[in-house]
């Protein structure tokens, strides 16, 4: 083993510890549930907004669902700057995940999930702005992994990095959308909510099953679609 991978080795083990402590030492593992929301972002104008979307950043980057950021910036901020602040948010931490792992952890995802990385790449090779958006139109997968491997994969940072930008946008409508309804027409806005997940999801699969050309960037998510080489 080199120098050089074990320097980016030691430094992502002392990252990630790093940012365990600061998880736990600031409470930000706990951010997003209600009560947090309702005391440091709700109402508190241009601060409680930049506090929102800072920790959104730093925790979609490490797993949690764009689904939940959207879902509360709905809560808390009303659905177009909901829209807007999520899909901003769960940008800043697709950007942090893929320079994390292309910059530092390469070896390290490479070795953990080596199948999907491979994939990811022959998927977004050819044409990586399309097919990226066709990956964030699907509404299953693991946002953390396709992130990772793409930070492995050959593909250019912009164009995965926009593409997903836009590709998280229908989602982020529908789950800001159902946050709204807490407080406002429950029935209405979360009914309408679930009928354009579902439109939103049938078109994702129905773009992925024309536009994908028999490659696949996860096999266990072709079987739960249905579809076949």
């Amino acid at each position: 083993m080199s120098r050089q991978i074990i320097l980016r080795t030691l430094i992502l083990f002392i990252s990630l510890v790093a940012l365990g402590v600061i998880l736990k030492t600031t409470g930000l593992g706990a951010v997003f549930d209600k009560s947090w929301i309702d005391a440091q972002v709700k109402d508190q104008g241009v601060s409680g907004k930049t506090l929102f979307v800072a920790a959104a950043g730093v925790l979609t980057a490490v797993g949690l669902p764009r689904q939940v950021v959207a879902f509360f910036a709905g809560y808390a901020f009303g659905l177009i700057p909901g829209i807007l602040l999520s899909v901003l948010a769960a940008t800043i931490g697709c950007a942090t995940t893929f320079s994390y792992a292309r910059f530092l952890g390469r070896d390290l995802v490479q070795a953990r999930f080596p199948n999907r990385a491979r994939k990811i790449d022959d998927f977004l090779s050819e044409n990586p702005f399309t097919m990226t958006l066709l990956i964030r139109f699907l509404p299953v997968g693991s946002n953390l992994v396709v992130n990772l491997a793409a930070g492995v994969s050959s593909v250019g940072a912009l164009s995965f990095i926009v593409a997903s930008s836009l590709g998280y946008i229908p989602q982020m409508i529908v789950f800001a959308l159902v946050g709204t309804g807490i407080t406002v027409d429950p029935a209405l806005r979360i009914g309408c909510g679930v009928a354009l997940f579902a439109v939103s999801g049938a078109f994702g699969i129905h773009l992925y099953s024309k536009y994908r050309h028999g490659k696949t960037f996860d096999d266990r998510i072709d079987r739960q679609l249905g579809e076949g080489d």
